[in-house]
């Protein structure tokens, strides 16, 4: 079961960070678009500072799950050190339930605010919804559960193995 799991958790994980991938792709080809535009055909397209700003939050959210997965958690890195491995383990279930607490309230609210937010249009594209920018944080909540539990059945500690 436990196998099964971690092989789920890697392929959401692969997942989200191609999706975060493709968003910094976007984003920085609509940035090369803009500048295009404005400086050289003097011609400012207002679309896609909009778009740029969107694709970078969905980029963030959907990049935080592999972060979780690498053990870049908030955690309190010199207790975990002098503790023993009894009390490691206690620490790792404390700080993986803090965070799927915080991660529960932002699915939670960031459904919310997406539905609310539906009746909103971009500015610069009138013709879709702000639903679609905010729809970041839900979706990439759901996927930082599978990494923080992942984390948690088969701690990476690559934060910790680096620091300085």
């Amino acid at each position: 079961m436990k196998n099964a799991f971690l092989t789920f958790e890697r392929w959401t994980t692969s997942i989200a960070m191609l999706g975060a991938c493709a968003m910094l792709a976007l984003a920085s080809t609509l940035g090369m678009f803009q500048i295009l535009m404005r400086f050289v055909l003097e011609q400012p397209a207002e679309w896609t500072e909009v778009l740029i700003r969107f694709s970078l939050i969905w980029m963030v959210f959907l990049a935080i799950p592999a972060a979780f997965r690498q053990g870049a958690m908030v955690s309190v890195d010199v207790l975990y050190r002098w503790s023993k491995p009894g009390m490691r383990r206690v620490l790792d279930w404390v700080v993986a339930l803090a965070a799927l607490a915080l991660i529960g309230v932002i699915i939670w609210w960031g459904w919310d605010y997406s539905v609310r937010g539906g009746v909103q249009s971009m500015a610069g594209l009138e013709s879709v919804s702000m639903f679609w920018a905010y729809l970041a944080m839900p979706v990439g909540g759901l996927f930082c559960i599978f990494g923080i539990i992942g984390n948690l059945l088969d701690p990476l500690r690559m934060e910790l193995e680096t620091a300085q």
